[in-house]
């Protein structure tokens, strides 16, 4: 008995998980694009994103509205966005913190929390002068127009409703994301 529950158990988590664990994103400001890569194959492209309003680059602080470069993962999904999906990063990394304590934007105790976070594949903290709930998502009900007008965000990228939809069957907590 104990073997057909395990058995039901594996089966059902693997068919929960339905993105490829090869699958990775790469988002590119300047092109305004998301390439779906499995390797170094592109699988598809995703045109027409929205990024921060303070554009792309180092983000420095809490509030900058800069979409900040880096490696990270997607560490959470929030399905019940008012952004229709929310796929969250793993911002701040270790490579954010690292440059924030050299600065003197956060302190030991900041840079702390972070990397211990990392160190345990937890999302880091999101209450850091870093800021924090950087991610992936839709438009909910904003308007369609602006998006393709001009960078709207707060420092994430933003697709068309029908765009995070279908990216939401490639991807899953865990998906590497490189922001360029």
């Amino acid at each position: 008995m104990l073997r057909i529950y395990l058995l039901l158990c594996c089966s059902f988590f693997s068919f929960a998980v339905s993105a490829q664990s090869d699958v990775w994103l790469l988002i590119d400001t300047a092109a305004r694009k998301i390439e779906v890569k499995k390797g170094e194959q592109t699988l598809e492209i995703l045109n027409e994103i929205a990024i921060g309003r303070g554009g792309a680059g180092l983000k420095g602080r809490r509030g900058d509205n800069i979409t900040p470069f880096g490696d990270y993962r997607i560490g959470w999904v929030g399905e019940r966005s008012g952004f229709r999906k929310f796929f969250g990063l793993t911002y701040p990394s270790v490579g954010d913190a690292e440059k924030a304590l050299q600065k003197g934007v956060i302190d030991r105790l900041t840079y702390d929390r972070i990397i211990t976070a990392h160190q345990f594949n937890e999302i880091p903290p999101q209450d850091t002068p870093l800021g924090g709930q950087i991610g992936i998502h839709g438009l909910g009900n904003a308007d369609i127009r602006i998006h393709k007008s001009f960078d709207w965000t707060h420092g994430c990228i933003a697709l068309t409703n029908t765009q995070i939809d279908h990216l939401s069957q490639m991807v899953d907590t865990g998906t590497v994301v490189k922001i360029k």
